[in-house]
């Protein structure tokens, strides 16, 4: 671990400020939309444009590194994000506010892909899978410090979205004058989507349903907050509390998902998400219920995106493993755009509750699908009796394809060396 904060800490400091800029202004869009008046629905489009211009980022990013290289490719995107901040509060309409919001998901998924690189390149294959550790804790705790700050100062006002801006500019400090060399950036084939569904149809059905969960949490949370009435702090602690769920049962899930049928687990965890959204929909009057609720939501649904990307590596050999994150990551994407969308037309039918209902129906729908497959496909770990899961490797949903494809190479380096270690058993007990 020390050796990974040596070689990587500008990054994961940079990193820091990042997550903290970009978990700053997703809440404060929120808010301050309630404040101007937008309507629930007019805020879930502008929360989905954040999600439209990730993906497209995720595509175009490493055309235009691979043409320009790194560093301009950061520094050029990290200029757009610190402007678009800016210009929030001095353009207060909806159809501009979407416009920014593509414009700064599609910067902050090249600078993510930009910086995913870097990571990689600093990292060992003895190190990479403790690299990808601490690069998710930092993004965990960036977003949750983020939501303190939103009561320094006045939604109403121009300060909250001058902090993101100072902090996604000093954050290319760290990274861009670090002594780190710029590394060479390769992409990998991508598996179609009909062989992808074809391997794993749970693992590309529950990431198009995980999608839209994820971005109703990151982008909606603070709308079901300034709708259900609560003040400005409690909607930092009601955003915080996903956040911390996510970051302390992250690592339980990993480890339980290593000793048991993956299968039984994401329908375990889709019907604890399930409930506990249940819960909050009944209760939703109770704001210390609706903490519990969304802590719990939170500790579900994030690992249940690296889970789902475990469990589909369980039909791959290692050397379509690569090329299987970038599917599944698009339809992740997919799911992230409709989401928030459907999340304001419930929430204007049936008023905050709404929030509750379409993560309920989701998670629920998650489990029942894969009930439904594990009566149509018999478990990876009766194909063998010997078999020996690759072990999960923790990712946050909203990575970049190249984040993905990193973890993948935890992946494949992890199968390699568990066949490896097969083929020694069975020449051992051959001769």
């Amino acid at each position: 671990m020390f050796e990974v904060l040596k070689s990587s800490w500008a990054l994961l400091l940079g990193m820091m400020f990042l997550m903290v800029g970009n978990g700053l202004q997703g809440s404060l869009i929120g808010v301050r939309g309630g404040i101007e008046g937008f309507s629930t629905f007019e805020l879930s489009l502008i929360t989905s444009g954040y999600f439209l211009g990730f993906l497209g980022g995720s595509r175009l990013a490493p055309g235009f590194i691979q043409r320009v290289g790194h560093v301009r490719v950061f520094a050029a995107l990290g200029s757009f994000i610190s402007a678009a901040l800016i210009l929030y509060p001095t353009v207060t309409d909806p159809i501009a506010w979407i416009i920014l919001r593509v414009i700064i998901g599609f910067c902050f998924s090249g600078v993510y892909v930009t910086a995913e690189s870097w990571l990689n390149h600093a990292s060992s294959n003895e190190t990479r899978g403790q690299a990808l550790s601490l690069y998710m804790i930092v993004q965990m705790v960036g977003i949750v410090a983020a939501q303190g700050l939103l009561n320094v100062a006045d939604p109403g006002g121009f300060i909250l979205f001058v902090i993101p801006s100072v902090l996604v500019s000093i954050s290319f400090a760290p990274i861009l004058l670090s002594v780190a060399p710029t590394p060479a950036f390769g992409t990998t084939r991508q598996l179609s989507f009909s062989d992808l569904y074809k391997i794993s149809p749970l693992g590309v059905v529950g990431m198009l349903l995980l999608g839209g969960v994820f971005s109703a949490q990151f982008g909606m949370s603070a709308v079901y907050g300034t709708q259900a009435g609560f003040s400005v702090a409690q909607i930092s602690v009601f955003v915080s509390s996903i956040f911390v769920g996510a970051m302390i049962l992250q690592y339980p899930i990993g480890w339980l998902s290593d000793r048991m049928d993956r299968r039984i687990l994401i329908l375990g965890v889709s019907v604890v998400a399930t409930t506990a959204a249940g819960v909050a929909w009944i209760f939703g009057g109770y704001f210390p219920v609706l903490l519990a609720c969304s802590f719990v939501i939170g500790g579900m649904t994030n690992p249940l995106y690296a889970l789902l990307i475990a469990y589909t590596n369980d039909y791959l050999d290692a050397d379509d493993m690569a090329g299987a994150s970038g599917g599944l990551l698009f339809v992740n994407g997919l799911g992230a755009i409709a989401g928030p969308v459907l999340t304001g037309w419930l929430m204007t039918q049936f008023g905050p509750q709404g929030f509750w209902l379409i993560i309920m129906v989701t998670m629920a729908a998650t489990s029942a699908y894969a009930a439904y497959r594990m009566t149509r496909r018999q478990s990876a770990y009766a194909e063998e009796d010997e078999y020996e899961a690759v072990p999960y490797t923790p990712v946050r949903p909203g990575s970049t394809p190249y984040l993905a494809e990193l973890a993948q190479e935890v992946y494949v380096e992890a199968a390699e060396e568990i066949a490896e270690a097969s083929e020694g058993v069975a020449e051992e007990s051959s001769s």
